[in-house]
């Protein structure tokens, strides 16, 4: 029996390369924010409270554009739309070096323009396009990639972005980040459609579906509603890290060059976690994956919680959360795959996603206002733990079987 070729053709190699540069910049870009919270307070006469908002309303705009973008990648192809979408990431990052920027404006360049820039180059468009590109079988590894060069980003972004604000000051950097959004936007001309589906049989019957449909069925199945729940955890989690860990890490005493090694850390770690649990996501139940991903996350907060304040603490909170950090996505992406094929993929997966962006805007938005009004991150992280324990739970009754209308025998 002949082995058959991971990528069957050089369109399938060329849109996974073009999906590694976009996700790589705009994941990675995205991932820095939080470094800068102090000086939007000192320069911006931003709150803590504000710049959590900001954050929060860049996680919704970014989840309410992804199914936005997702269904008008469905109908021109994910290479224009990710243009589209880093235009607008390119004027929110303009705006807020060089103004208005302060005040409702604030808002408006981090929180809503990069917001809807993310909506369409952070992933959700780029590994549906992949997604197209390749069978069930092979689908979670290739997705597993793209994630992967993901956490490329995350882990050199940090590290740029902490030389840079020392050598440059904090406009300086936001303005080469433009830089790296051009270099997206070559990428994303490459980000090719899928020419044909690899089923005759089983196109003629997609097609036959519209999105009103296709929505419909979605909404009626009980494993769509719970991959949405699950999801809303996902964003939760990961935010309230990247938004918060840097004045978490003032809080507890740690040094502060840990904030920056921790975030670095979650990007390098997380290479090995996507690529494992994409292979993985091909050979076990994807749903079991995710709640074994939720459990292992509320047992990491716990540890990270209660073990002594310690260089080695910090350092294995980035390690161990980072390979729990994206590794959500191929699973949650193949169980949508699998179960309702792949034609409006970008959509659905869009919309499970902005489930994932609310639970992001809460991480981001309740870390600040606890710590406001109490003085301590403590409360955020215990409800991220409840969370995670929640979302081990949900995501057990799924039925991961295709839908009848996608046999092809």
């Amino acid at each position: 029996m002949t082995k058959e070729k991971f990528f069957q053709n050089k369109f399938a190699l060329i849109t996974v390369l073009s999906a590694c540069g976009v996700v790589a910049v705009s994941m990675g870009l995205r991932q820095t924010f939080g470094l800068f919270s102090d000086f939007f307070v000192k320069d911006l006469q931003s709150t803590i409270t504000e710049f959590g908002l900001a954050i929060g309303i860049q996680m919704l705009m970014w989840g309410m554009f992804a199914p936005i973008f997702g269904a008008l990648a469905d109908k021109i192809g994910g290479n224009k739309v990710t243009i589209i979408a880093f235009v607008f990431f390119a004027l929110g990052i303009f705006l807020l070096y060089s103004g208005p920027n302060t005040g409702i404006f604030f808002q408006i360049d981090l929180g809503l323009l990069v917001g809807i820039g993310l909506g369409g180059t952070a992933i959700s468009v780029q590994i549906a396009e992949v997604g197209r590109h390749f069978p069930n079988k092979t689908r979670g590894m290739a997705i597993g990639i793209v994630v992967a060069m993901a956490s490329i980003g995350y882990f050199f972004s940090p590290l740029y972005t902490k030389f840079a604000l020392s050598a440059y000051g904090w406009e300086k950097t936001l303005q080469t980040y433009l830089y790296f959004i051009i270099f997206g936007i070559i990428a994303g001309i490459f980000l090719f459609p899928v020419k044909k589906e690899k089923s005759a049989s089983e196109n003629i019957k997609i097609k036959e579906q519209t999105i009103a449909e296709a929505l419909k069925e979605a909404f009626s199945h009980k494993g769509f509603i719970l991959l949405t729940f699950g999801f809303f955890v996902c964003g939760f989690n990961i935010t309230l890290v990247s938004a918060h860990i840097p004045g978490y890490i003032q809080e507890r005493g740690f040094e502060a060059w840990t904030a920056f090694a921790i975030l670095s850390l979650i990007g390098l770690f997380n290479i090995f976690g996507t690529l494992s649990f994409g292979y993985l996501s091909g050979k076990y139940s994807k749903k079991i994956l995710l709640s074994i991903l939720y459990f292992s996350r509320g047992i990491v907060l716990i540890l990270f919680l209660v073990l002594p304040t310690s260089t080695y603490v910090a350092l294995g909170f980035g390690i161990l959360y980072g390979y729990l950090w994206l590794s959500t996505i191929p699973p949650t992406n193949g169980i949508i795959s699998q179960v309702f094929g792949t034609k409006y993929l970008a959509m659905l997966y869009g919309l499970v996603f902005f489930s994932h962006q609310i639970g992001s805007f809460f991480g981001a938005y309740l870390g600040g206002y606890f710590f406001d009004q109490y003085g301590s991150y403590d409360y955020a992280w215990y409800l991220s733990i409840a969370l995670s324990f929640f979302a081990t739970v949900v995501h057990l009754p799924i039925d991961e079987k295709p839908l009848p209308r996608l046999a092809t025998t």
